[in-house]
């Protein structure tokens, strides 16, 4: 089936690279972008075209990092750090999922919004529930999203309501797994909350399952300084955070690591070596003070960063929001550290798109082959000083553009909203 659709195509094929198609034409068959044409061409000429006017094409949102069980405390414990805000905010709201039906409440609206804002695929943390975690990909599915979910392992260091014993962690995760098969676009990934919060065993058990099951791992590293020094107690023979990781066998292809805010030189060559993912947390590390990562260092030396909204550490689900969010605090990092050349509006264009897609396979931009993950955006309501170069509207509607702005939500090439 022959879908076209026609408005001001933006995409951003490499970080800090645009391109603009003013009134363009993507053609999709059957969901799959088969051109980007400026006119279009003679083979179509009698097919429908679903007409956005002056509206932008943009790419949809990928939001790297997020904890959905952290939903309903969104802008709250925001005066405490990062290991006092766990134990004050954070266990205890993920303790009240262990109710089915307050899981199903508050992932359908959790689903919803990520939709109407934009995002329409997302690397994820649930809580330890396996119950509440499948009705977490049940919803996000339902709504046409794609994804990563990850059931939480922790069997240290948690709370009285929020922890496992290791055999009971084991037990739940296989019986998670062996569920995950009944959807689609959503998929299970293991989540060892953070080194401090699983055991040894746990941990070597996790890694031999990934290896067995051919699973990709997601975790927290270098995020805080409090953090760091509690993993060097607990690994003394682990110079640096991430081999309290590989020495297990969670280090690898396709690893996910949150934050990376301390990550020193030889941390980030280890991640470029086996291809990890960071990403790059900006409202979350200001809110719980831990730091301004150093973003610019890291892509130019070559890692693979993506943007990640850390509800409920971070405070804005709207990945337009979170990009502009990494702009400012590079210019911090610039002012305050290191001089480093800040990001621009490009740069967390791509870094909020193609970067994060790419962990699911997709190529640069709106790239022939991969099904349609777009957003419209009628930035017409936006007040302007006058025209605006395709360029600029972009940044005015990253900064400026709220839900209402996006009309239109395509997710492996069919509309969702």
């Amino acid at each position: 089936m022959t879908t076209i659709l026609r408005g001001n195509l933006i995409h951003a094929p490499a970080l800090g690279q645009l391109e603009c198609l003013p009134g363009g034409y993507l053609i999709l068959e059957d969901g799959v972008i088969a051109a980007l044409c400026s006119r279009l061409p003679e083979q179509y000429q009698n097919s429908p075209v679903i007409d956005y006017g002056d509206a932008l094409i943009l790419q949809s949102f990928a939001d790297c990092h997020l904890h959905a069980p952290q939903y309903p405390m969104v802008g709250t414990g925001m005066d405490v750090t990062l290991l006092d805000w766990l134990q004050k905010y954070a266990f205890p709201t993920e303790s009240r999922f262990v109710d089915g039906a307050y899981a199903r409440q508050v992932y359908h609206a959790l689903a919803r919004e990520l939709v109407d804002n934009g995002t329409t695929r997302v690397i994820m943390f649930s809580s330890l529930h396996t119950d509440a975690t499948l009705i977490l990909m049940d919803e996000l599915e339902q709504a046409g999203l794609w994804g990563y979910v990850g059931k939480v392992n922790m069997d240290r260091n948690g709370t009285p309501q929020l922890q496992e014993t290791t055999e009971e962690s084991q037990r739940e995760t296989l019986r998670w797994l062996d569920a995950c098969g009944q959807f689609h676009h959503i998929k299970p990934i293991l989540t060892p909350r953070f080194t401090p919060s699983c055991t040894d065993a746990l941990m070597a058990w996790l890694g031999r399952t990934a290896a067995e099951r051919g699973l990709y791992i997601q975790s927290h590293l270098s995020e805080n300084d409090r953090e760091i020094a509690w993993v060097r107690e607990l690994h003394p023979d682990c110079q640096r955070y991430w081999e309290s990781y590989a020495k297990y066998g969670l280090w690898a292809d396709h690893t996910v690591m949150a934050h990376c805010v301390h990550s020193d030189a030889q941390e980030r060559l280890a991640m470029r070596e086996a291809n990890v993912l960071c990403v790059h947390c900006p409202d979350s590390n200001i809110n719980v003070r831990s730091g301004l990562a150093p973003v610019r260092t890291m892509l130019n030396e070559g890692n693979w960063v993506a943007l990640g909204s850390d509800i409920a550490g971070g405070d804005h689900l709207h990945m337009m929001d979170v990009i502009t969010a990494a702009v400012r605090t590079s210019k911090l990092r610039s002012l305050l550290i290191d001089g480093s050349e800040p990001l621009t509006a490009a740069d967390g264009y791509y870094l909020g798109t193609t970067a994060g897609h790419r962990y699911f396979g997709a190529g640069a931009g709106f790239a022939v082959g991969d099904a349609l993950h777009a957003i419209v955006v009628d930035d017409s309501g936006i007040d302007t000083m006058g025209n605006m170069n395709f360029t600029d509207r972009l940044e005015r509607a990253l900064y400026r553009a709220k839900s209402e702005q996006i009309v239109a939500v395509w997710a492996g090439g069919k509309q969702i909203k």
